[in-house]
């Protein structure tokens, strides 16, 4: 592993990955493969143009590494597709069943939003040998970056997550299961780094969700959660960001008070990642003391914007996070982002826009304050400002 893309860059800025759906984006894979859906006239014109909308916005707003929105979803419920675009394209799946382990993690019933989310999930059963399918990151991620010269990250769901929408009926237990996963999805991201992909995102290693189990996880639950971490991305050679947060579906975290990364972090830290991302919007970085008692090499990104509010925060409420953040993380070692994605259906592009504005105005405040160059924001350029004009 090694820094492709935010090597010599200081508070470089990036979002996490989903967008919201532009309304005239209608068509979708239906469990299609990507590059076969391509061949679909329709559904190339508004998949391209989509990429072509998230990267210029992004560029607007300043930020210094791209995504491509995670245009390849489709547009269900409660962000099913980022279950369901890798599921739906392994071997060895198959059938549906009426009910997911997701229930598992938090205390939901009918008249809770998550609830009804779940009732749309209708997860298959694993009934052969996992194996890679036509998963198509590489095909993805070319689309976006031969649209901008800025690096282009690509983030897709870590295996360790995917059996809370499986029913496992082939393995002796839900590691083997977990780590067959593993070993699918490091085949596709081989690839994808051999093609010249300058950061790899793996999302949601779940030791955090884990600790905050009823039970918690036991040490060796968190072991080998980075045990399947590593083994997904062993021989990646790409810069590797693991992300976490505390929840996104429908735009819901799982916790209205956000428990804390403190048992996790450790086993966190362990992962083959440069990058460890950690939700700090939400609590106004509460948790980022606990670096000082776990120091590390890696870099860190924190979240300044928070993606279960509509509310578009202040750059002063960014900058200040970001100086907190500065108490334990040297600045050549700090990555500026948000907790989560935007999702695809519970937040406008315009608020999701603003955001990424924002968070770029508030990071170019504490890079004045420490000498360092800052980002150009073509959204805050005057010039081309309607108010103001003669009339």
């Amino acid at each position: 592993m090694s820094l492709k893309a935010s090597k010599d860059l200081v508070l470089p800025t990036a979002m996490v990955g989903s967008f919201p759906r532009p309304a005239w984006y209608t068509e979708s894979l239906h469990g299609r493969p990507l590059k076969v859906a391509l061949g679909d006239t329709t559904y190339r014109e508004q998949y391209t143009d989509a990429v072509a909308c998230y990267i210029n916005e992004q560029e607007r707003a300043g930020l210094d590494i791209l995504v491509d929105g995670d245009a390849r979803f489709d547009l269900e419920v409660g962000g099913r597709s980022w279950f369901f675009y890798t599921i739906e394209r392994l071997n060895g799946i198959s059938g549906f069943r009426d009910s997911s382990h997701f229930l598992e993690y938090a205390d939901m019933g009918p008249g809770d939003i998550l609830y009804e989310v779940q009732e749309a999930y209708h997860p298959p059963a694993v009934t052969g040998p996992i194996t890679r399918g036509p998963l198509h990151f590489t095909a993805a991620w070319k689309t976006a970056q031969r649209m901008t010269s800025k690096p282009v990250k690509f983030g897709s769901i870590s295996a360790s997550c995917l059996p809370m929408m499986l029913w496992n009926e082939h393995y002796a237990s839900d590691q083997d299961l977990v780590m067959a996963l593993a070993a699918a999805l490091n085949e596709e991201l081989k690839e994808l780094a051999a093609a010249g992909c300058p950061v790899i995102q793996v999302e949601e290693p779940p030791h955090h969700f884990a600790c905050a189990a009823t039970p918690p996880a036991t040490d060796k639950d968190l072991e080998f959660y980075t045990e399947a971490f590593n083994r997904e991305v062993e021989g990646v050679d790409s810069e590797i960001w693991a992300h976490t947060c505390w929840g996104n579906p429908n735009q819901q975290s799982f916790y209205w008070e956000r428990p804390s990364y403190e048992r996790s972090l450790p086993y966190l830290l362990a992962l083959n990642a440069d990058v460890l991302m950690l939700e700090g919007a939400s609590n106004m970085g509460r948790d980022l003391a606990l670096l000082k008692a776990f120091p590390t090499d890696k870099k860190i990104g924190i979240g300044v914007v928070d993606h279960t509010r509509t509310t578009v925060e202040r750059p002063e409420m960014i900058a200040d996070i970001i100086r907190r953040a500065l108490e334990y993380i040297p600045p050549e070692r700090l990555i500026i982002s948000a907790d989560c994605g935007f999702g695809r259906e519970g937040m406008s592009r315009r608020i999701a826009y603003y955001k990424c504005v924002a968070l770029v105005r508030g990071t170019n405040i504490v890079r004045k304050e420490l000498g360092l160059p800052q980002s150009e924001i073509r959204a805050t350029d005057p010039t081309y400002a309607f108010m103001g004009e003669s009339v």
